[in-house]
């Protein structure tokens, strides 16, 4: 595990390093589901105007972002990115949490996430964290993964 995490809501200087780490991150799945991973086909440009968008910072060097959508009675996790040399080192997990915090803030009682039943590690990371399956339905040639947790102590 890498040190602690810190995050900053992003603006549009950040679009840069947003679809950086973003590729950077999916690029790996390419392959394996034959198409660019959604989150590399955004314009994050318009995505930081409208979503609300965390990059995770280890000292000055942006890591990592989580972007997420307030719905009415859900936070929505659009995409958590985490440099490939990061990786495996619990950022993942903190930026995890930090959507939970912000959840909680929000009296959120759940967060909801998608991920393509391929990322078998993503699947492996969000189970870990007490998400659970709650469908599965077809999309391009593939299968995307509902998850979602339950919070406690929001109303």
């Amino acid at each position: 595990m890498v040190g602690p995490v810190t995050f900053r809501r992003a603006g549009a200087a950040d679009v840069p390093a947003i679809t950086a780490i973003t590729n950077a991150a999916y690029s790996k799945w390419i392959r394996l589901i034959g198409r660019k991973p959604m989150p590399m086909t955004v314009d994050y440009a318009v995505a930081v105007q409208h979503h609300h968008i965390e990059v995770g910072f280890i000292q000055e060097t942006p890591v990592a972002l989580i972007e997420m959508i307030n719905e009415e009675d859900y936070l929505m996790i659009e995409n958590v990115a985490v440099l490939p040399d990061y990786q495996g080192k619990g950022i993942g997990k903190q930026m995890l949490n930090h959507a939970e915090i912000i959840a909680t803030q929000l009296k959120l009682p759940v967060i909801r996430l998608l991920t393509n039943s391929k990322f078998t590690s993503n699947i492996k990371l969000y189970r870990h964290n007490h998400y659970v399956i709650d469908q599965e339905v077809p999309f391009k040639n593939g299968t995307t993964v509902h998850m979602s947790k339950k919070l406690r102590g929001t109303t």
